[in-house]
């Protein structure tokens, strides 16, 4: 039985048998005590006063002598106040490590018929994977990894967007400038790319400036200013903080009617519309030249998939899905879901549910995401029939995913109430912002390597590759930094916008993926002398041990929560629980390492009992850091 249900048990026991009194199971909880008190578990007695009518010590003594006298598990207590301070048996532990050993599927929980669909990565075509799309990733494999070992029958997913304006300008920029430049090995093909996206940003800047001072000449105010961009700059700042002069006020209309005609008539912008009209009409030479370049991303993206360590079971494409939804309108506004507005537009009122009216059909016809969105809502239920979708998506689409979950709700969806969006903070660097469009995103391949190359600095530094070869050690960087970098961005609650240190990820000491990898090579040397010396560490060599150490046994509490841990993250789908779980394990370990003898110890029982629970770290240790995504060496 479970050890906390086992003295929950006993404490409605206590209530009956002291104080005549039935008291829930579910009305009782325990926490763990204090680390400035004795004891492993403790009960607070203050909300059952009513029941005891006696002060909060003596009910808490009453309660404390009835479990020590009742519950093998308890060996003593202590009273503070109104907290019981529970003291387990060290033969609990014994035990519980004994189990652990012997489960063959400890940290595995009982699969269930219940089918889930992680959607993540959803990255566009017009330009490589950036560090945002790296916490993106990971999150969502990290997810899928430990729904699975939750017992779900799991689906992993990625819907990438492969059309729109914003891919016509990457392709409009290759055929004004690309001279006909191909993939290398040293220009993977999602870098060309996106190397184009940016040269379509620099070509329209720069018509929108010439624009903009053909414009200017209309307007007295703007007379003789040579930065109209900088007068636009100047004067949003100042009026930020002070009132604006007469003369300020004038320019900054103007400025915005000048910018406005630039932004829109720029001829460049106007070829990449025309190029997305040519798209969905299908001709000929826009699609091949749409699938040329789709093709070089693709195989971009699937080089940094194999370097992430992630992959998926299957691929939609919005070229494939964009037009989905329209009959989904159709039969909203049949049921009364939607309804029309002068201009023919379709619209959604949820003013009742505390939004506002969403737009969900242009009144031309033409489809806009929420459209999109609904229709691949149904053909994802209806390829893998679901119970629960999860869209892995930045925390500035929250208002989108909102309406389209309410949305289906009102369509009636059996699979609406499943949805849910996995909404993550962005991640920003000690650098700062990036943007894509101006060439200063932080590439995920580039950051990669570049962690690669740290951890081999760091790992030559602290002389850890004694003794490999050259690939061997080339495989430690990788496993290093990657480990390193998943790490950093799990263990942080998803919701929260995090600042990502490559360098202080990457160290041997600290609440870090290399601190934890190292622990775990560190313990598989120890379980090679081990084997080296011919050592039994079976269960029946420590099978009757009653003398533990606090460290050793709130070791062995933590391994026997990574069920618990499990379903707790599988529950809040959040990877950090796990991540959080593996370094306090590792951290405890680090207590017993230090401070009890292993090797040296001359009581078998002792000695067979640590190298068993250093084992079954290494194990807790593995797998943890496995549902994260990590591996974990066994040499350093």
């Amino acid at each position: 039985m479970d050890l906390e249900k086992k003295i929950v048990q006993g404490i409605t026991e206590a209530f009956k048998k002291v104080y005549e009194a039935d008291v829930a199971e579910s009305d009782i909880a325990l926490q763990p005590t204090k680390k400035d008190f004795d004891g492993d578990l403790t009960f607070v007695v203050f909300p059952f006063l009513r029941v005891s009518k006696a002060k909060p010590e003596a009910t808490a003594e009453a309660l404390g002598v009835y479990l020590k006298e009742h519950v093998d598990a308890i060996a003593d207590f202590n009273v503070v106040k109104g907290f019981l301070n529970l003291v387990i048996d060290n033969g609990v532990w014994v035990d519980t490590l004994k189990s652990i050993v012997e489960d063959k599927q400890y940290g595995a929980l009982t699969r269930r018929d219940e089918r889930v669909m992680v959607e993540y990565s959803s990255p566009n075509t017009n330009k490589p994977l950036h560090l945002g799309h790296l916490r993106n990733n990971f999150l969502g494999h990290s997810v899928s990894r430990i729904l699975d070992a939750a017992g779900y029958d799991v689906t992993k997913v990625n819907l990438v967007n492969d059309r729109g304006i914003h891919i016509c300008k990457s392709m409009l920029a290759y055929q004004l400038f690309g001279n006909g430049e191909q993939p290398s090995a040293s220009l993977k093909g999602d870098h060309l790319v996106g190397k184009y996206y940016v040269e379509f940003d620099k070509a329209y800047k720069a018509q929108i400036e010439e624009l903009a001072k053909e414009k200017q000449a209309g307007y007295t105010s703007l007379e003789g200013v040579e930065d109209l961009a900088d007068l636009k700059k100047s004067i949003e700042k100042k009026g930020k903080k002070e009132e604006l002069t007469d003369l300020e006020k004038e320019q900054i209309n103007a400025l915005k009617e000048v910018f406005t005609y630039a932004e829109k008539q720029a001829p460049i912008l106007l070829q990449a519309q025309d190029m997305l009209r040519k798209w969905e009409a299908g001709d000929e030479e826009t699609i091949a030249l749409w699938s040329k370049m789709n093709g070089w991303v693709y195989e971009g993206f699937d080089q940094s998939y194999r370097l992430m360590g992630v992959e998926f079971d299957h691929m939609y494409r919005e070229s494939e899905t964009y037009l989905l939804g329209k009959d989904i309108v159709e039969e909203g506004l049949e049921k009364g879901v939607f309804f029309k507005k002068e201009d023919n537009s379709v619209w959604v009122d949820l003013s009742e549910d505390g939004l506002d009216e969403k737009l969900v059909l242009r009144g031309d016809g033409t489809a806009v995401y929420m459209t999109q969105d609904m229709g691949t809502a149904d053909l994802k239920y209806k390829d893998f029939n679901m119970e629960k979708s999860i869209y892995v998506v930045g925390n500035e689409q929250d208002y989108h995913f909102k309406v389209l979950k309410l949305i289906m709700q009102k369509l009636g969806r059996s699979y609406a109430d499943g949805i849910y969006h996995l909404s993550y903070g962005m991640v920003d660097l000690p650098s700062g912002k990036m943007k894509s469009r101006e060439g200063t995103v932080v590439d995920a391949d580039d950051l990669i390597n570049e962690m690669i190359e740290t951890a081999e600095e760091r790992t030559k530094e602290a002389g850890k590759i004694d003794n490999f070869t050259e690939d061997e050690a080339k495989a430690l960087y990788r496993i290093l930094a990657l480990g390193a970098l998943k790490y950093y961005l799990l263990k942080v609650d998803p919701r929260k916008r995090m600042l990502f240190n490559p360098k202080e990820s990457i160290d041997f000491q600290g609440d870090t993926g290399v601190y934890i990898q190292y622990n775990h090579a560190k313990i598989q040397a120890l379980l090679r002398r081990a084997e080296k010396d011919g050592i039994d560490f079976s269960t029946e060599k420590f099978a009757g041990l009653k003398e533990l150490s606090e460290h050793e046994a709130n070791l062995v509490a933590a391994l026997a929560k990574l069920g618990d841990k499990i379903s707790e993250s599988a529950e809040d789908y959040a990877p950090s629980v796990i991540a959080n779980f593996v370094y306090d394990v590792s951290r405890l370990y680090s207590k017993v390492y230090a401070e009890m003898p292993i090797f040296n110890e001359e009581d078998e029982a002792k000695r067979a009992f640590r190298i068993a629970l250093s084992q079954q770290t290494a194990r807790a240790i593995k797998i943890g850091m496995n549902l994260i995504g990590v591996e974990v060496p066994d040499r350093m």
